[in-house]
């Protein structure tokens, strides 16, 4: 779906072409990745999809099925392929992914170094961030993952932006031809200390590194090595809290003497839901005429909590 040559700015095609790769959207959480064929058929809960539909529509079309229901049809922007990989590791998700970005100050042009890549969900951030002229060096040690990375970022048409490699960074450190070339390092790893020092002769003058862990433990070893060559040292923990923004039917013949009934320990009156569904099905209420819509907010029940912990450190320079 992204053009390939170096020089031209990263961006989708607008138009679904045969081979390519879509995001079948039903809803916000029920999302899928789909290589477009013609001769392809696309089945789920809402009926038959032929692919031949698709070819030559815009991306972000809403197509129907033999049943008459629909879907969307979206671009793999890292956001959304990072919600619908293969997740072959834990992965990074959007909050941390944007604080890592921002902290490591990637701009287009830069060379970002990464260890380890596991399902490649940072890398094809990274890979947007530094385009059209940067590049990505992504390293893990286990060779089939670095072989499925590979094959990912063809399909989402990164390829020309990063470069996989089998290397164990822990114990061999990155490779010397990369010494003095990164703006940045990010580090996944177990062992995020033992990379500190080989991290540090990757990077540039006034480069940043950030080392992503589970455990505060780890951030704390992986402190007392940055001490040695680095400065500005700083950890964060990013917590993202989800509302739920919706509209809800009240009954108001419940209401009538609500002051008196509470007073004498009566209840509140019962807040009804009114439902939709982004499938194309809105469901009819019969209420009677003594209800009323209201929008509620409240904190979504699936937020997630702790992920890890970010690291950031710049390369202390010396005169």
């Amino acid at each position: 779906m992204l053009p390939t040559e170096s020089k031209k700015a990263l961006s989708f095609k607008r138009y679904i072409e045969d081979g390519d790769l879509v995001i079948v959207y039903e809803r916000h959480d029920v999302m899928k990745p789909v290589v477009v064929s013609k001769n392809g058929v696309l089945q789920n809960r809402f009926g038959v999809y032929k692919h031949s539909d698709w070819i030559g529509k815009p991306l972000g079309t809403k197509v129907f099925s033999n049943k008459g229901k629909f879907v969307y049809l979206l671009a793999p922007t890292p956001e959304l392929w990072t919600l619908v990989l293969s997740h072959r590791t834990q992965i990074l998700y959007i909050a941390d992914i944007s604080f890592v970005v921002m902290y490591l100050e990637v701009v287009p042009g830069c060379v970002v170094l990464e260890s380890g890549t596991g399902s490649g969900s940072l890398s094809t951030t990274l890979a947007r961030a530094v385009a059209p002229t940067g590049h990505v060096y992504s390293f893990d040690f286990h060779e089939q993952r670095a072989e499925s990375a590979r094959e990912d970022f063809e399909k989402t048409g990164i390829s020309s932006l990063v470069t996989v490699e089998v290397r164990d960074i822990q114990g061999q450190g990155f490779p010397e031809k990369l010494s003095g070339l990164a703006d940045s390092v990010f580090l996944d790893l177990p062992q995020p200390w033992l990379a500190v020092p080989s991290a540090a002769k990757m990077l540039k003058h006034d480069g940043v590194l950030c080392s992503f862990s589970p455990c505060i433990e780890q951030v704390q070893r992986t402190c007392e090595v940055l001490r040695s060559d680095f400065i500005e040292i700083r950890t964060f923990e990013v917590l993202l809290r989800t509302y739920e923004v919706k509209e809800v039917k009240v009954d108001t013949s419940s209401m009538v003497g609500e002051s008196h009934d509470e007073d004498n320990g009566g209840s509140r009156p019962c807040k009804r839901k009114h439902r939709s569904n982004e499938e194309g099905n809105i469901s009819q209420d019969n209420d009677s005429s003594t209800t009323t819509s209201v929008v509620m907010a409240r904190p979504c029940s699936e937020a997630r909590g702790h992920t890890g912990y970010l690291t950031f450190a710049r390369l202390q320079c010396l005169s």
